[in-house]
């Protein structure tokens, strides 16, 4: 029911916005988020918006670089990626759930991943 898009390569300190879109009649009830996974590391959390759009959370490694927002009439969801960095490299993730958690196994809903990858 998530359909993420909008990665690709990019060099670092430039930019990506990602975009997720669901086909579920239940996406403005949902929290919706963000998580990424790196070669060979666990997969953790980026950012989180909650169903009205009024809250956002972030992860400290990407806080001041990422915006997240929602459009629930469009039934979609972007991450906007500034200041890119080698780090950041990783399949990202979007999700869904029903409450706010940086846990990766409390969401339910995953999108099938868009890679990203930042060059120095």
């Amino acid at each position: 029911q998530l359909q993420a898009s909008g990665g690709g390569s990019v060099q670092a300190g430039g930019s990506l916005r990602l975009s997720c879109t669901s086909s579920g009649d239940m996406f403005s009830s949902l929290i919706v988020g963000w998580f990424r996974q790196a070669p060979g590391k666990e997969r953790e959390f980026v950012a989180a918006i909650s169903a009205t759009g009024s809250s956002t959370y972030y992860a400290d490694s990407v806080k001041d670089r990422v915006i997240i927002s929602r459009d629930n009439m469009k039934n979609t969801m972007a991450l906007q990626m500034d200041s890119l960095n080698v780090g950041d490299t990783a399949v990202y993730y979007c999700v869904a759930g029903w409450v706010y958690f940086t846990d990766p196994k409390r969401y339910p809903y995953w999108g099938q991943g868009t890679k990203v990858t930042v060059s120095s």
